[in-house]
Parts: structure tokens; C-alpha cells; sequence
């Protein structure tokens, strides 16, 4: 079974975010780092060569595969600041049509910029995303 590419790393966070090229960009980097942090007590740290994440926990697929992943994370893209909130967002209807302006893919939220959504909604998203994962899959770290 092929490894996954995407490892925790050593890389610098900070570095990391230094170098996003756009300032409001880089601000909301800040603030999702700062958000994430409160919402798993855990340190932030480089997930392959562009994604911050935060805590880990292990997975098995019925199919058998099975691997470490973060408990959540972002990547600043081009397009969108990318969340991930990995216990995805089915159970979440009350907090997402609270949530502001946003995109979802299946553990993704897109946002244009972190001032398009509550920034408390969206923390209480991250926490509850967050002890699913703890309650139900067995974390790791």
C-alpha cells in the first residue's frame, strides 16, 4: 500500500506563514493558528510542504487502510484559505447556517477571508469537529 505524501514534518510553522505573499492572508493564518490551537490544546505543526495542522489522530478504512492524519488544519491556497474539518460537516447544520460566507467540499471549508464568517461559530465548529474525532476514533499524539 502506497505511503501518504502529505507527513508531518518539522518545518517551521512560523516560517510557514511568514512567507504567505499576501497580508490579509497572512493575518488570517494568525488568527486560524491561534483559533486551532485553543480548540485542541495541541501546537501547530507543518503537514507536507503546505498545510498547518493540529493534533493527530489514527485512522482505519473498512478496506484496511489505515494512517495518521491531523485532527484539523488549513492551508492558505490561492484561491481560498482551505479549513479542514475532518469529521466533515453533516452533523453541523445549525453552526454551518450560522457560520457567513463559505464553501464546503466533503472535510473542507473554503473561505475567501476569515472576516466573511463568525469567527465564534467557526470556532465552535473546529471544537466540535474536533471531540468527535477524540470521542469516536482514538486519537494519537
Amino acid at each position: 500500500m502506497a505511503e501518504l505524501k502529505t507527513q508531518r514534518n518539522k518545518a517551521s510553522v512560523a516560517a510557514f506563514i511568514v512567507g504567505v505573499a499576501d497580508e490579509g492572508r497572512r493575518a488570517d493564518c494568525r488568527a486560524l493558528a491561534s483559533l486551532m490551537e485553543k480548540a485542541t490544546g495541541e501546537k501547530p505543526a507543518m503537514w507536507g510542504d503546505s498545510i498547518v495542522g493540529f493534533g493527530a489522530y489514527h485512522y482505519v478504512y473498512a478496506s484496511g487502510r489505515e494512517g495518521d492524519w491531523f485532527l484539523c488544519g488549513f492551508a492558505p491556497r490561492k484561491q481560498d484559505l482551505t479549513l479542514y474539518i475532518m469529521s466533515g460537516f453533516e452533523r453541523y447544520g445549525d453552526l454551518m447556517s450560522r457560520l457567513g460566507r463559505h464553501k464546503t467540499g466533503k472535510s473542507c471549508l473554503y473561505l475567501k477571508r476569515l472576516a466573511d464568517v463568525d469567527q465564534e461559530v467557526l470556532a465552535q465548529l473546529v471544537a466540535a469537529s474536533v471531540a468527535h474525532l477524540r470521542r469516536g476514533r482514538g486519537c494519537k499524539d
